[in-house]
C-alpha cells in the first residue's frame, strides 16, 4: 500500500501482552458507543454512518503508530541536523515509521482544538494531509461527510466523538487496530442488515474456510473478485501469523482485490493498511473486467460474491475464457429475458463466479467461496456446467452452512473448495454442517473457536493428517475442554477419517448412490444423510407410546371444541343474539 511500516519490522503480530481479551473487548465496545452518539445526533443516513467513524479509526491509528516512532525520528534528524548528511525530516520519518504525518493530522491537534462546526474542517484537512503524503491513499479516505456530524442543534457532537476515539491507548499494539476495525465494520454490517451484508462476511465464516484451505506464505497469489471490505484478505494473514509466518515471508504474500463500488473500496484499502496488508483493491466490476489477468495465475481464490445476478449481459462473457473455460450460463430459449430494446443477459450469474474462481487457479491453486445453495442442484446449462467441473475433479469438498450465518440472507448457503493438486480426484467430501452453530442472537448465528477447529479438522483427517487431529485432542485436554475431546473421540476413535452419518461423507463419482447416480448434485445432504436418535424403546413400546399421544389428543380435540361453541354462545349472549 506504500503506508505503513518501516522495512523489518514483524509484521501483523495480532497479539498484546498488555492487554488481555477483556480488556480489548472493553475497548471495543466503548469504541462503539461513538455509533450510538451518531444514529443520536447526526444528520446521516443509516447506511453512511461507517464511513466517519472508520475514517476517525484510521485517523487515530495513523497518529498513534506515528508517535511510536517519533523518538527514533528525532533521534535519527538530529543526529546529522546541520551536517552535510542532513536529511528532510519527512524522509527519515517514511524511512522509520512508513510515512510522514503533518502536524494538522496529529489527533490532539484536532481533539484540543474548540468544540464547534469548524471541527469538521480540521478533520477534513487531517484526511487531505495524509493523502498527500502518502499517493496511494488518494481519494480512499472520507472527508466531506464530517460537515454532517456538526448539526446546528448539536455542534459539538464531532468533538464527542473524536474524545472517545481518544480513549485508544497510545502503547497499544499498532495491530490491535486492524481486529478494532474489523469488529466495527462487523458490527455496522450488522445494524445495516441487507446492506451491510454486502461488503462484509462474517469472521468465523471466512476463519472456517481459511482453515480448510490452510494458505502457506511466500511467493503467493490471492484473488478475491468480489472482495467487499477485504474480510478474506484479513483472516487469511491472521491464519498466516498464528501459523508462524515470518515479516519477510508476508512481505512476499500478495492480495488482488476487485470490488465495484467506490465506497466499498475506500473500506477494502483502509483494511489492508491497518492490518498492514501488501496488496492492492481495483474498482471493477469482475464479470466485464479482468485487471490481474486472472486466468490461471492465482494460487489462492476467497470470495463472498453476490448470489442470483441475473442482469450480466451474454456476449460480454460469452467468449471470456474466465467463464467459457466450463461453460457460460444460457437461457432455455434465444428469447428468454430479451427484448428489443435489451441485450441477452445469463439467466443467473451464479455459475459465471464459480468458474472464475476455478479458472483463476495456477496449477497448484486451491479455492473457497460462498455460494447460494440453489447453484448445488441447479438444472439446465448450470447442471452441464458442473459436470464439467466435477468430471475435472477440481470440485474438493462441498459444505453445507447453518441458516442466519449471514446479514444479507437467512436460508443456509453452501461452502465450495477447490483443489488443483488433490490427489483423490474421483470422490468430493461432502460436510453437513447445518447443526453446528452458536447462537448470537435470534436472527444470526456463528462458529465458535472449538466448531472452526472441529469442523476444520475433519478436512485434515480427510487428507490423512492424524497428527493435527492428536494434536487438537491434547489441546483442548490441557485447555480442560473435556465435551470436544468427547466429541471427536466419539466420532474417530482411531484418529482417522471414517463417514459419520449426519455430518460428513465422502461420495464417489460412481457407485450406487455415487455422484453420478445423484445426477451431479453437490447438496450435501443427499451423501451424508439423517441421525436417527435411539430412543431406546421397543416396537411395542414405541406404539403403546403414540397410542397414548393419540387418546390424549382426542381429548384436547374435544376440549378445545366445548371451548369453542362456550365462547360463541357467550359473545351472543352479550351482544344480545342468544
Amino acid at each position: 500500500m506504500g503506508f505503513g511500516r518501516p522495512a523489518g519490522n514483524c509484521i501483523g503480530v495480532f497479539l498484546y501482552i498488555g492487554m488481555t481479551d477483556i480488556e480489548l473487548k472493553t475497548l471495543k465496545d466503548n469504541l462503539w458507543h461513538s455509533a450510538d452518539m451518531l444514529r443520536a445526533g447526526a444528520h446521516l443516513a443509516a447506511n453512511k454512518y461507517g464511513q466517519p467513524i472508520l475514517g476517525l479509526i484510521f485517523l487515530r491509528y495513523a497518529d498513534v503508530l506515528f508517535k511510536q516512532h517519533k523518538d527514533e525520528i528525532d533521534e535519527e534528524y538530529n543526529r546529522y541536523k546541520g551536517s552535510r548528511m542532513e536529511r528532510e525530516y519527512k524522509d527519515v520519518a517514511v524511512e522509520k515509521c512508513g510515512f510522514y504525518l503533518p502536524e494538522c493530522a496529529y489527533f490532539d491537534y484536532i481533539n484540543d482544538a474548540p468544540d464547534d462546526a469548524n471541527k469538521a474542517l480540521l478533520v477534513k484537512r487531517a484526511m487531505e494531509a495524509i493523502e498527500r503524503e502518502n499517493p496511494r491513499m488518494e481519494g480512499v479516505l472520507p472527508k466531506e461527510v464530517y460537515g454532517q456530524l456538526v448539526p446546528e442543534e448539536e455542534p459539538e457532537l464531532l468533538s464527542r466523538i473524536v474524545r472517545v476515539f481518544k480513549d485508544i491507548p497510545e502503547d497499544i499494539s499498532i495491530d490491535l487496530f486492524g481486529q478494532i476495525y474489523e469488529y466495527f465494520l462487523g458490527n455496522f454490517a450488522l445494524a445495516e442488515g441487507q446492506g451491510g451484508g454486502a461488503f462484509y462476511t462474517p469472521a468465523s465464516v471466512i476463519q472456517y474456510m481459511v482453515e480448510v484451505l490452510q494458505p502457506a506464505t511466500g511467493d503467493k497469489k490471492f484473488l478475491d473478485p468480489a472482495c467487499g471490505s477485504g474480510g478474506m484478505f484479513v483472516q487469511a494473514a491472521r491464519y498466516m501469523h498464528r501459523h508462524n509466518a515470518s515479516s519477510q515471508d508476508m512481505m512476499r504474500f500478495r492480495c488482488y482485490g476487485i470490488e465495484k463500488e467506490p465506497d466499498t473500496v475506500k473500506l477494502g484499502k483502509m483494511n489492508l493498511l491497518l492490518n498492514n496488508i501488501r496488496g492492492e483493491i481495483t474498482e471493477a466490476n469482475s464479470f466485464y473486467s479482468d485487471p490481474y489477468d486472472a486466468f490461471g495465475r492465482f494460487d489462492y481464490v476467497m470470495a463472498n460474491p453476490p448470489f442470483n445476478v441475473d442482469e450480466v449481459v451474454l456476449e460480454k462473457v460469452l467468449e471470456d475464457r474466465r467463464f467459457s473455460t466450463y461453460g457460460v450460463p444460457r437461457n432455455k430459449t434465444k428469447s428468454a429475458k430479451k427484448q428489443s430494446d435489451k441485450k441477452e443477459t445469463v439467466p443467473n450469474a451464479n455459475y459465471l463466479w464459480i468458474g472464475l474462481f476455478a479458472t483463476a487457479l495456477n496449477e497448484t491453486g486451491k479455492a473457497a467461496l460462498v455460494m447460494a445453495n440453489s447453484a448445488s442442484d441447479a438444472g439446465g446449462s448450470e447442471l452441464e456446467i458442473r459436470k464439467r467441473m466435477v468430471e475435472d475433479g477440481i470440485i474438493s469438498q462441498m459444505v453445507t452452512l447453518p441458516s442466519n450465518m449471514f446479514s444479507t440472507v437467512t436460508l443456509p448457503a453452501t461452502l465450495w473448495f477447490f483443489n488443483k493438486q488433490r490427489p483423490n480426484r474421483d470422490e468430493i467430501l461432502f460436510i453437513d454442517a447445518r447443526n453446528i452453530f452458536t447462537q448470537v442472537d435470534r436472527a444470526h448465528r456463528k462458529f465458535s473457536d472449538e466448531q472452526i477447529k472441529n469442523l476444520g479438522i475433519i478436512t485434515r483427517l480427510y487428507e490423512g493428517d492424524s497428527d493435527s487431529f492428536w494434536a487438537l485432542v491434547e489441546e483442548y485436554k490441557a485447555e480442560g475442554k473435556q465435551d470436544q475431546v468427547d466429541w471427536l473421540l466419539e466420532r474417530w476413535p482411531d484418529g482417522k477419517y471414517q463417514d459419520v452419518i449426519g455430518l460428513c461423507k465422502v461420495a464417489k463419482l460412481d457407485g450406487e448412490d455415487g455422484i453420478r447416480d445423484q445426477d451431479y448434485s453437490l447438496n450435501a445432504g443427499r451423501y451424508v444423510g439423517v441421525v436417527i436418535e435411539d430412543d431406546g424403546m421397543t416396537e411395542q413400546e414405541f406404539a403403546d407410546t403414540m397410542r397414548g399421544l393419540q387418546s390424549d389428543f382426542t381429548q384436547l380435540n374435544s376440549e378445545a371444541l366445548a371451548l369453542q361453541a362456550e365462547i360463541e354462545q357467550n359473545l351472543k349472549d352479550l351482544f344480545g343474539e342468544g
